[in-house]
């Protein structure tokens, strides 16, 4: 079953663009870099505005978001004395709300399969 429809046509990964998907994957694979994703999603943060809301050392945020620069995920920008940080593109926030909707979505699967689960059991 093809989810984007039967006259999609896949098209051809190489490796190097395969690495390069995986590497941006893992930048997405620790809780606190999709946390800040999920704040820049309601728009730009200064680092003082993402220690805040997350609760995080401005030193151990200076490293996620370090790595979230180096994989082009978020951009930043120089407000006076302040940084201040954006999603890079519409691309990216395309992944972040693509990525939530799928967890979402894998939650009320999972809800509903234990439902009928149970059901079942209470026969």
């Amino acid at each position: 079953m093809n989810p984007r429809g039967p006259n999609r046509r896949s098209l051809p990964v190489s490796e190097q663009a395969a690495e390069e998907v995986a590497d941006t994957m893992f930048a997405l694979s620790t809780p606190s870099r999709v946390l800040i994703l999920s704040l820049l999603l309601r728009g730009p943060h200064s680092v003082s505005q993402l220690s805040a809301a997350l609760g995080m050392e401005q030193s151990a945020l200076s490293h996620q978001l370090r790595v979230l620069r180096e994989h082009a995920l978020v951009s930043v920008a120089r407000e006076g004395r302040k940084r201040v940080y954006a999603l890079y593109d519409e691309h990216v926030v395309t992944l972040v709300e693509e990525a939530l909707r799928h967890v979402e979505q894998g939650r009320r699967r999972r809800r509903a399969v234990r439902s009928i689960a149970a059901r079942r059991t209470l026969r």
